[in-house]
């Protein structure tokens, strides 16, 4: 590293610093290149995100898949290798869930490139910025507010440099930094400006060594996953004590080796849910890259169901209903005073006139251009004013939400605070006049805010007194075209909106009412709000709050889950990280701060507000579409395992054999289901999935075993062999899988019944082909069994049909879904 007497450009004057240690001003090329070739990088996992070996081995070394194997050893082994397709579809699904997990993958690592913030490190001599991911040990990086930081480091410069650490501390107070204070990779800055040396990056920084990401990131919480997961773990732990009950029941009758084999396998692979973890997987990897392709990034697969459940959803005004950059109308002066009184000169005149005006716009100009902090006001005010040249600044406040002001202190010409007239005007008559025109204005629509001037010096965060207000520094926001309409679908849909803004509460209700949010009249301050369960009552019946802090944010989310709301929050500054990251589902915008989009799990990359009703669509179609096909799959497991326990019981054959199986879960389960997962679907989410799923399942999957059991019972009475009961069986067990999807999918119609129809079509196929008839074992039985398997088919879509009603009926099963429903 290399030092210098000068300040690296761009990192401000150095009074913050002891002027007699020279400044380093970054590493060489050299010196860069060794770290790298060190492994000394910042490279770290994209959040939520999962790496390949996490990919191939969630869904290749899975439990499902080792019982499955096993007995596919067993068949090849000891029965025919025709019995063992099954071993082929675990092949095949594998690959497919691979293959389109890392479809999703790619996409996505794609579309966080857009996202991924640059860091400012200083190397040889001068600023560049570079991907976070190659910022190496000892680089002198330089931060703003709103940046995260991305590395363990020290403190080398401070222009007010304030950073935030609750994400890491639980301490939400933002501390203040100082040279050769510690620097903590995960916080962010919330004010000023600064510098720091790297000391530890990638995995040795400590944001990386806390477990799951520390608390930088909260992992989704998926109702349908973690259903799922208990579903199937009921599943796993009951295949162990019916497959040793089948074993003990072989050996019980004196089957053969091979027939006993064919009796448990055929018993066991019909437990298991097959395809279900994989149509789970390919319906959440297909959203996210249907969502990449409209630019919004997923943090985690499962992200796009958090949105589906939400019921109220928080937004900032500007940004969300307003474009994300405001403009500079004008500047209005309220004093009467001469510029000769603000340190303006005898160059100035006196009163409301040009020259009065002119001292206040380049003070502005200054401020903007000097400010160690960006932000939209201040861009728009540089971009529409011009700093003075000559002018000194001796000492700066930078701007924070918290504070809602900011402060100059310039050589000659005194301090001058610009920020809310609310904060900012004393309760003197010009303050109180200044604090009139400012609602006037704010009742527009417009954004305020107060140039104040005083001779006292700056201190800190303390507001300097004997404060004169100078002028009105006006500021225009447009609202989005398409908000109004995007707006007006999450009110079709039963989700309330909540405007949480900083700004004026006249500005944010005009604004608002503008945009078409129902209760806009009725703003509120939120210095006013109480704390606790009245500020929750609130929450309840209030719709627009302006003057919001970081902290009253993050209040107002947890108030509203309190009260059982699952809650969205949208946000782009640093102000709401702490909403975001308590939020239920975090949503920034692309164009946001590092900050917030490290701790959000959806990502607006072309940060239009309008892309949210096409994000809850998709999250509504995962959700309906997964747990229709869960009731598909569990229905089998519900009879297949009554089936099991009843032929162990009886001593008697299994109905079917295992390439019969293969068979039927192609037909009956597997295409239907991959079609049916991925089809549209508008339905709302509705809380209590498992017991909603499980009022259909057990009803409908005892009353399907009871049909296949008493079925091969009577076909085997009527003199039909082994062979042909099991033949007729395979067409009894896809009559009923599809009654299921008719139940399921009632009324069955469209391009749902022509998929059922073609099913039906390739089992009829399958049994007019010599080729496979003779593969799958299909051996017909005379016309008297095939006339009862007939009627068999036909009393069992009525019959199996009754499940469904039976289990909406039944009090248990009432009384168990409005418990969860209430727990949820």
């Amino acid at each position: 590293m290399r030092f210098g007497a000068e300040v690296t450009a761009g990192l401000g004057p150095p009074h913050t610093a002891d002027p007699s240690v020279p400044y380093p001003v970054g590493l060489t090329s050299e010196e860069v290149r060794a770290r790298v070739e060190a492994g000394q990088t910042n490279v770290t996992p994209r959040p939520g995100g999962r790496t390949t070996w996490d990919i191939i081995r969630g869904n290749v070394f899975t439990w499902f898949n080792l019982i499955l194997g096993v007995l596919f050893v067993a068949v090849v082994v000891f029965g025919s290798w025709k019995d063992g397709l099954f071993g082929a579809i675990i092949v095949i699904n594998a690959l497919i869930g691979i293959v389109q997990e890392m479809r999703a993958k790619i996409a996505l690592d794609r579309l966080s490139v857009l996202t991924t913030p640059a860091a400012k490190v200083i190397r040889d001599g001068r600023e560049q910025e570079v991907p976070v991911a190659e910022v190496v040990l000892d680089d002198v990086l330089r931060v703003s507010a709103g940046d995260q930081i991305v590395a363990d480091g020290e403190t080398l410069e401070s222009r007010s440099l304030e950073v935030d650490e609750s994400l890491l501390t639980g301490e939400s107070a933002p501390v203040a930094k100082e040279p050769g204070d510690p620097l903590l990779s995960g916080t962010f800055v919330v004010a000023g400006s600064g510098a720091f040396r790297a000391t530890a990056v990638g995995s040795e920084a400590y944001a990386q060594r806390l477990t799951g990401e520390g608390k930088r990131y909260v992992r989704l919480r998926s109702d349908l996953v973690t259903g799922i997961n208990n579903i199937l773990r009921v599943i796993g732990t009951g295949i162990i004590p019916v497959g040793a009950f089948l074993v003990w029941a072989q050996f019980r009758m004196g089957a053969n080796l091979e027939h006993g084999v064919n009796n448990t396998v055929a018993a066991l692979v019909a437990m298991i849910p097959q395809g279900l973890v994989l149509l789970t997987s390919i319906a959440f990897a297909v959203s996210a890259v249907t969502l990449a392709r409209r630019k919004v990034l997923t943090r985690e697969l499962p992200a796009v169901e958090g949105l589906a459940r939400v019921d109220v959803l928080c937004i900032d005004k500007t940004g969300t209903i307003t474009e994300p950059h405001p403009a500079f109308e004008r500047f209005e002066a309220l004093t009467g005073g001469s510029p000769a009184a603000f340190g303006g000169g005898p160059d100035a005149g006196g009163g409301e006139n040009p020259a009065c005006d002119s001292l206040a716009l380049r003070v502005l100009g200054l401020m903007a251009a000097t400010a160690s902090g960006r932000n939209s006001t201040f861009d728009a005010i540089g971009t529409a004013l011009p700093a003075p040249a000559g002018w000194t600044v001796e000492d700066s406040v930078p701007f924070s939400s918290a504070r809602k002001w900011s402060a100059t202190r310039i050589a000659g010409r005194g301090s001058w605070v610009l920020g809310a007239p609310e904060i900012v005007a004393n309760g003197d008559r010009a303050g109180v006049k200044a604090r009139a025109r400012a609602a006037e204005l704010a009742g527009e629509g417009l954004r305020v805010l107060l140039l104040s001037h005083t001779q006292a010096s700056l201190d800190g965060e303390t507001l300097p007194g004997g404060l004169t207000p100078v002028g009105l520094v006006i500021l225009s926001e447009r609202v989005r075209p398409d908000a109004a309409q995007t707006l007006a679908y999450f009110q079709e849909q039963d989700v309330e909106i909540k405007v949480i803004s900083g700004d004026n509460p006249a500005t944010v209700a005009t604004i608002a009412a503008i945009a078409g949010v129902p209760g806009a009249d009725k703003a509120l301050d939120a210095r006013m709000l109480p704390d606790g369960d009245a500020l929750a009552d609130i929450m309840e019946t209030t719709t627009v709050f302006g003057r919001v802090d970081p902290d009253q944010k993050r209040a107002m989310v947890e108030a509203l889950q309190s009260r059982g709301h699952t809650v969205a929050m949208t946000g782009d500054g640093v102000n709401d990280v702490l909403a975001l990251k308590k939020a239920d589902m975090g949503i920034a915008m692309g164009t946001g701060t590092a900050a917030a989009q490290a701790v959000s799990q959806l990502v607006l990359v072309d940060s239009r507000f309008s892309t949210l009703p096409g994000v809850v669509a998709e999250g509504r179609r995962v959700t309906a579409n997964i747990e229709r096909v869960s009731k598909m799959f569990t229905t089998k497991s519900v009879w297949a395992a009554i089936l099991a326990i009843a032929v162990a019981a009886l001593t008697i054959s299994y109905p079917i054999l295992p390439r019969h199986l293969t068979l039927i879960d192609a037909l009956v389960i597997g295409i239907p289901g991959f079609f049916l997962a991925l089809a549209p679907n508008p339905r709302r989410f509705i809380p209590g999935f498992v017991f909603r799923m499980a009022r259909f399942v057990i009803p409908t999957g005892i009353l399907a075993g009871l049909t296949i059991l008493l079925s091969y019972l009577l076909l085997r009475e009527m003199g039909a062999s082994v062979a042909e009961a099991q033949t007729m069986e395979t067409i009894i067990f896809s009559i009923i899988g599809w009654r299921v999807i008719a139940a399921i999918e009632h009324p069955l119609s469209g391009w749902r019944l022509g998929l059922v129809l073609a099913m039906v079509m390739l089992l009829i196929l399958a049994f007019a082909v010599p080729l496979t008839q003779d593969f799958f074992a299909l051996d017909l039985p005379p016309w008297p069994v095939a006339a009862a398997t007939a009627g068999v088919c036909v009393f069992a879509w009525f019959f199996v049909g009754l499940g469904g009603p039976i289990g909406a009926r039944l009090p248990f099963w009432r009384e168990a879904a409005a418990r969860v429903e209430q727990a949820v």
